[in-house]
């Protein structure tokens, strides 16, 4: 939603409470709207109402506003300071779960069992009964009424009238009818009987339908409530104390306490507190969290720092530019909360169709009654005919139709190494045309690894490779690691180094078996230490760069005896899950921070057409939405926080196990292998889960349509009505289960 170009020119976000389908969003968002100055958006899937207001509108007004409508709103804190908010919304659905499943159980198997109905077993029935009722199924009770005072239905609205329908007439049963008789049994009868219709009760109609859409709302709550952990994980990433120089002396304050122009201390494996500019030092930056370069920015007096990005190697002293919301870090954490709220909110085909259904079940239930009255029919019996109608329409098996299907699917996705978050990963999976790749962690391994080794002529391979291993190996710089793991690899063990020096972004120098070993940039060895490079070393080093690769250059005798090119290795199985992609109709892009040589080497690598290199984490969101704006659905894989507003912002967001927490929290699927072939699998069970889902509520709907006439006609004993709801949950179950066959590429 973009910003209307009147007064409205301030932003407010409202926390919505009480809002269970996509009417309630409606209602909430026509509300603000008809306040002068107003234009909101109300997101159901993350419970935010995008408000521009004109700045002489205060929030109480706001807020008086959405509560007018029967909802609550409040202005959300900021996410460190609920970072366990999630868990505080999630755990009274657990409660009421598990408090209510545990009493239905007896009611049911009394229900159900003749030979467990002892005498009097109906009074413990209702005991058992009265608090699943009344308190676990409370929150569907006030949301019905308060849609009813709005003039409003909803699930919400049939699932209380359903509940307490048949609680209400059990009661009547056993209080006025032939219930509470001490040797009371429930007989069977395929047809409702006209002489003892007061003598059965339905406890466990009641409570099993509480039970079941209990755990929909769970495991709705859980998934959605989740969402917010991204934004959180991201601000968690920056420093929480710094090193604060005053007047000479370093004193450690808390993040909130810098100013912009103060001085700072950043050591080694520290996280640079604030965006700035280094005053004294050099060193090497790992910036892979901001830009997905894999190889650390060597920096010195004068560099440009973001915060929260990791010093790797010396110490370094860096002046406060910018603080706060205006670092780079707060905005991108701004991306990600914007993404988040803009996702469309899920439509829900059970809440569409209930718009309909809900009304109109009402107005038939009520029809049966007054009909099988004006046939002058008992009043017990006209009861009992139209509390079969509404016990037949109660939402159980709409309830399960999701999160059965969820719950097989996304087991099934486990073993996979997939998880999915929630039913909005699966709307997306269905029309996905377009996937950006992120490079680095994802096509590739993330990890620096040697290409190859060249030497001039006379120059042993394996001689030059230990010798630049064993000065390196005292090194801490990831192409250094690099260059010395293979080394051990090939060797075993390496020569023994003395006298190390090592010289930040250029190189390092060691005496390795009685010769001065120097490491490094082929400039850096040409300037120090006059080593030139023979002219087939010159013509293997453009060959590197024009390939994407790091050439480092080892001289010793004062000439460069030979080059090792070191690269960020592929991995694997990329290439095949790229033609898994393609056969699913997704076209592949690579998106990523590093060099147009590098993306265009590995693109071809593995098979990718299209390439994206250079963009910045708020280029990879508008080369998201650019592609929307075209028409285009769009998935994004990727693994480091420089994703992760991309991943909130794409259609669906699919992050890699093997990255950054941040990351795993912004996308709707997870890949926990780190094997990009999972995200091939990701989508085609995502898509098969929702077929599931759709068939699921089909056939909960149409064993409505066709039982609903039968309860009409007083065919339909409300016992019978209430086994063949929970036929219906049976028949949700077994085709959920058929999930449990999917065969993906990797088992």
């Amino acid at each position: 939603m973009s910003a209307p170009s009147d007064q409205r020119d301030r932003v407010v976000d409202l926390q919505i409470g009480g809002m269970t389908c996509a009417s309630c969003a409606s209602r909430v968002e026509k509300k603000l709207n008809k306040l002068s100055g107003v234009t909101a958006e109300v997101n159901l899937a993350t419970e935010i109402a995008h408000v521009y207001a004109a700045s002489d509108i205060p929030d109480i007004e706001l807020i008086s506003a959405v509560e007018s409508a029967g909802y609550t709103a409040s202005v959300p804190k900021p996410s460190t300071e609920n970072a366990d908010e999630p868990k505080a919304e999630v755990n009274p659905w657990q409660e009421r779960l598990y408090v209510s499943a545990a009493l239905t159980v007896p009611v049911v198997l009394m229900a159900m069992i003749p030979a467990l109905q002892f005498r009097n077993w109906q009074w413990l029935s209702l005991a058992l009964a009265a608090p699943v009722v009344l308190w676990g199924a409370w929150p569907f009770h006030r949301t019905a009424w308060v849609n009813l005072r709005h003039r409003a239905v909803t699930m919400d609205t049939l699932i209380s009238i359903g509940v307490l329908a048949a609680f209400v007439w059990s009661l009547y049963a056993l209080f006025i009818g032939d219930a509470g008789a001490a040797n009371m049994k429930m007989d069977f009868s395929l047809l409702p009987s006209r002489e003892a219709s007061a003598e059965n009760i339905y406890f466990e109609v009641a409570t099993l339908v509480t039970v079941f859409i209990l755990l929909g709302k769970f495991l709705e709550a859980r998934a959605r409530f989740s969402s917010g952990a991204a934004l959180r994980a991201l601000l968690g990433m920056g420093a929480k104390e710094v090193a604060v120089l005053r007047s000479g002396i370093e004193v450690r304050l808390p993040i909130a306490e810098l100013s912009v122009g103060d001085h700072f201390i950043v050591r080694p494996g520290e996280a640079i507190a604030s965006d700035g500019i280094v005053i004294e030092g050099q060193s090497a930056v790992d910036t892979s969290m901001l830009t997905g370069e894999s190889v650390p920015v060597e920096v010195g007096p004068g560099s440009l720092v973001v915060g929260a990005t990791t010093n790797s190697a010396g110490r370094l002293i860096v002046e406060a530019t910018r603080i706060g919301s205006d670092t780079q870090l707060a905005q991108m954490a701004k991306l990600v909360s914007e993404a988040q709220s803009g996702k469309a909110p899920v439509q829900r085909l059970a809440d569409r169709v209930a718009a309909v259904f809900v009304p109109i079940v009402l107005a038939l239930a009520l029809a049966t009654l007054v009909a099988w009255l004006l046939a002058g029919e008992d009043a017990s019996f006209a009861f009992t005919a139209a509390v079969a109608v509404l016990i037949i329409a109660c939402p159980c098996a709409l309830g399960l139709a999701t999160p059965t299907a969820l719950l097989v699917g996304t087991g099934r996705a486990a073993q996979l190494g997939i998880v999915v978050k929630g039913p909005q990963a699966l709307e997306s999976t269905r029309r996905i045309d377009r996937i950006l790749l992120d490079k680095t962690g994802t096509v590739t391994t993330g990890q620096m690894q040697v290409v190859e080794v060249i030497t001039r002529r006379g120059v042993d391979t394996n001689e030059l490779l230990g010798l630049a291993a064993a000065v390196e190996n005292a090194a801490e710089h990831p192409i250094a690691r690099a260059i010395a793991r293979r080394g051990v690899e090939q060797q075993g063990s390496l020569p023994e180094l003395v006298d190390f020096v090592a010289s930040a972004g250029f190189g390092a120098r060691g005496l390795v078996e009685g010769r001065a070993v120097v490491v490094g940039k082929t400039s850096w060895l040409a300037d120090e230490f006059a080593a030139q490079l023979e002219q087939d070393l010159v013509h293997a080093v453009d060959a590197a760069n024009s390939a994407g690769r790091t050439v480092v250059a080892v001289a010793w005798d004062g000439a460069v005896q030979g080059l090792i090119t070191v690269a960020d290795a592929i991995k694997p199985s990329s290439a095949q899950a790229i033609a898994q992609l393609r056969a699913l109709g997704a076209m592949p892009i690579l998106l990523t921070g590093d060099s147009a040589a590098v993306a265009r080497t590995v693109a071809d690598e593995v098979g990718i057409g299209e390439v994206c290199a250079e963009v910045m984490p708020w280029d990879k969101v508008e080369v998201v939405r650019e592609l929307q704006a075209q028409g285009h659905v769009v998935a994004m894989v990727g693994d480091g926080v420089n994703d992760a507003a991309a991943l909130a912002q794409a259609d669906l967001g699919i992050a890699m196990g093997t990255g950054t927490d941040v990351a795993i929290q912004a996308s709707d699927l997870t890949l926990v292998s780190g094997d990009l072939r999972a995200a091939a699998d990701a989508i085609a069970l995502s898509r098969r889960t929702l077929r599931i889902i759709k068939g699921n509520l089909f056939w909960a709907f149409a064993y409505n349509v066709a039982a609903i006439p039968l309860a009409m006609a007083g065919l339909l004993n409300p016992i019978i009505a209430a086994a063949a709801m929970a036929f219906s949950s049976v028949f949700v179950v077994t085709n959920s289960l058929r999930l449990r066959g999917f065969k993906g590429r990797l088992d």
